[in-house]
């Protein structure tokens, strides 16, 4: 089953370059360094010194939760090198804010035998951590083949996803028996990997709930907020995904919103934004994109966050905030970004790829659901014309963000004497 994985991956890699030049029209981080998906390192990326601690985060989320990973490792181990891997150009650009003279930053090789023994070969790694579901059958066949101990943290599996790995139980099984280890965000995750064959499993919880959030980011938020105008109620749609833009701004023209009132709209995926604006255009609403920069005028009536690394000011600078991947059966978005500063967070019916996170969320009255977008549009017009109400869900967000805090912790106790 491998060797068929690998042939279809050969087939593939031809078309490759050319996903990512297209990629990088609208996020030029993709067409840097191409050769590194191909184990292909150029001169001036950094030699490692001592010891290499690698850690694997695909995308932003990840690359943020795996901060108090490098944290620990750069503090336990300071002679040593950390490599940091990432997949997509937002991920990277979120390593670069932590990442300092002792970490390398690299994309991760594409996921065939002579990429991946390239990687290995230029920077023998004493150790590796992947972030969530990171799971790449020959990255993790090679490493085992190599003595490299490959850790899974943070893990999370959804039902959906273990349904997708259990149909491929002749791949899934042999790769996750091959690392070394593997810490679960929570029983229902450690209970699907076991079904899928997994071994040495433990529960640490979510490093998601550890991130500090930086008080200039909390600054930043304050000065967007002073942007947007002070006295306007203010909400934010986060993370939307393709088709959930319609459903809000049609469920907007219904119901009517008072008239000063904005809506921040931030698309998921940064080559979406175009479209998303001209979307918004149609409709005849007055928006601004915060690329543009400046004051936003009190006839706006929308702005796109169609800007980088500001999810967390975007989230400090609104009344209520909407995760979005959660109005169609996308499996939503992690919904503690605004829970993490106290913000008042609904999320649609479609929220499995986070659901006991969400779940624990509304049972503590920090978050909320809500069925469709006439819903939700019905509720964010309710919490902003109630100040006190708002107040309650901000509190038992902070209460609960406080009460699931530690995995950082519980994680580096397991991890550390196995590195």
């Amino acid at each position: 089953m491998r060797a068929l994985y690998t042939l279809l991956w050969c087939l593939a890699l031809p078309l490759l370059p050319l996903r990512l030049w297209w990629r990088g029209r609208r996020e030029p981080g993709y067409r840097t360094r191409i050769g590194e998906r191909f184990g292909r390192y150029e001169a001036d990326v950094p030699r490692p010194r001592g010891d290499v601690y690698w850690i694997h985060a695909v995308s932003l989320g990840e690359t943020r939760a795996a901060e108090p990973l490098v944290r620990r490792i750069a503090q336990a181990r300071p002679q040593a090198t950390i490599l940091l891997t990432s997949m997509t150009a937002t991920g990277r650009e979120a390593g670069r804010a932590f990442a300092d003279a002792r970490v390398i930053q690299a994309w991760l090789p594409y996921d065939v035998p002579f990429a991946v023994a390239a990687f290995l070969q230029r920077f023998s790694p004493r150790a590796g951590l992947l972030m969530e579901t990171e799971l790449w059958p020959n990255l993790v066949h090679a490493c085992r083949s190599r003595g490299v101990p490959l850790f899974l943290v943070n893990a999370r599996m959804s039902a959906k996803s273990a349904r997708g790995y259990e149909r491929l139980g002749t791949l899934t099984r042999p790769m996750l028996r091959d690392l070394a280890g593997i810490a679960a965000q929570s029983d229902a995750d450690a209970a699907r990997l076991a079904a899928l064959g997994a071994r040495d499993l433990t529960v640490t919880g979510s490093l998601k709930f550890d991130m500090a959030v930086p008080d200039a980011m909390l600054e930043h938020g304050a000065a967007l907020r002073a942007c947007f105008g002070r006295d306007r109620p203010v909400w934010l749609a986060a993370s939307t995904r393709d088709g959930e833009e319609a459903l809000l701004l049609d469920a907007i023209a219904k119901q009517s919103l008072p008239d000063d009132t904005l809506l921040v709209l931030v698309p998921r995926h940064p080559q979406r934004f175009d479209d998303v604006f001209a979307m918004v255009a149609a409709r005849g609403l007055a928006c601004a994109r915060r690329s543009a920069g400046g004051a936003i005028d009190g006839a706006t009536r929308v702005v796109l966050g169609d800007s980088m690394g500001e999810m967390l000011a975007y989230c400090t600078a609104a009344d209520v905030a909407f995760v979005g991947g959660s109005l169609l059966p996308l499996g939503g978005q992690n919904l503690l970004e605004p829970i993490a500063v106290g913000v008042p967070t609904l999320v649609g019916p479609h929220t499995f790829n986070f659901a006991e996170t969400t779940t624990r969320a509304i049972e503590a009255g920090a978050a909320r659901r809500v069925p469709d977008a006439d819903a939700l549009i019905r509720e964010v017009d309710r919490l902003l014309r109630d100040p006190q109400e708002r107040a309650a869900m901000s509190a038992a967000a902070r209460t609960f963000v406080a009460a699931h805090r530690g995995a950082a912790d519980r994680l580096w106790a397991w991890l550390e004497p196995r590195l």
